[in-house]
C-alpha cells in the first residue's frame, strides 16, 4: 500500500509539455505522453488512469483496461493496482484503507458535487476499514481568483473555502474546504502534502501556463 505524486520533472516530453506529462488530452505528441506513462508503469505497476470530466461519477476497477473509464474517482479493492489522478492545479486527493483505495479529482465543480463523498462511499461499501486521506500539490487559496458569482457559489455550501488574493479579490481555498468535508466523514488521519501549483515552477498549473500538461496523483493496495 502506497501514494505518489509525481512533478513534471524527469520525463520526455518538451516546450510546454516538459518534461513528465502524463496527460494525453492536452496537445502533447501521443507517443511522447505514452512513454512517460511507461516509466510510471514501470516503476509502480500497471497504472489506470480516467477520463476526468469535473463530474462526480466514481468507478470501480478490478482490472487495468486501456478502455479508459469517463470518471473523476478510481475505486479498487484489488491489490497490484495502481490508480492515477491527474492535475494542474485540482486537488490530488488519495485515499487508503486495508481493504480498499482511490484517486479523486477534485475541483472546485468536483467539490460541490460532492465527488469525495461519493468516492468514500463505495469505498466503505468494499471494505469498513478506517480511511485515511492524502492531499497532494494544488492551487492555494491566495493563488485561485474567481469571479464574485463563483465566490458565492462555492462558498455558500463549503463556507470554509472563502479566501483572498493579496490584492484583496474573491479566491477560494479548496483544500480548506476538502479537509472539512474528509474531517465530516469522520477521516480523521489527514496528511497534507500541498504544494501551490500556481507557485512551483516544478508543477504544471493551468492557471499559469494555459497550455501544460499534467502531473499525477498515485495510489495502490
Amino acid at each position: 500500500m502506497g501514494t505518489f505524486f509525481t512533478d513534471r520533472l524527469g520525463g520526455a516530453s518538451s516546450d510546454e509539455f516538459a518534461s513528465l506529462n502524463l496527460g494525453d488530452h492536452v496537445g502533447d505528441i501521443p507517443e511522447v505522453v505514452a512513454a512517460n506513462r511507461a516509466l510510471i508503469s514501470a516503476k509502480f505497476g500497471p497504472t489506470q488512469y480516467m477520463n476526468q470530466v469535473h463530474g462526480n461519477r466514481v468507478a470501480i476497477i478490478e482490472a487495468v483496461t486501456d478502455e479508459v473509464p469517463t470518471a473523476d474517482a478510481l475505486v479498487t479493492g484489488i491489490p497490484g493496482i495502481t490508480l492515477a489522478v491527474m492535475v494542474a492545479d485540482c486537488i490530488p486527493l488519495l485515499l487508503k484503507s486495508k481493504g480498499a483505495v482511490a484517486s479523486v479529482h477534485v475541483g472546485r465543480k468536483g467539490l460541490v458535487n460532492a465527488v469525495a463523498e461519493k468516492a468514500i462511499e463505495v469505498m466503505r461499501e468494499i471494505s469498513s476499514a478506517e480511511i485515511s486521506a492524502t492531499i497532494g500539490p494544488a492551487i492555494c487559496g491566495s493563488c485561485y481568483e474567481v469571479s464574485e458569482e463563483i465566490f458565492n457559489e462555492v462558498t455558500a455550501s463549503h463556507p470554509e473555502s472563502a479566501s483572498k488574493t493579496p490584492q484583496g479579490t474573491p479566491a477560494l481555498d479548496l483544500i480548506k474546504a476538502l479537509i472539512k468535508v474528509l474531517q465530516n466523514l469522520e477521516v480523521t488521519k489527514i496528511d497534507n502534502q500541498s504544494r501551490c501549483t500556481h507557485e512551483n515552477e516544478d508543477l504544471y498549473s493551468y492557471r499559469r501556463d494555459r497550455i501544460t500538461g499534467r502531473q499525477a496523483g498515485l495510489v495502490w493496495l
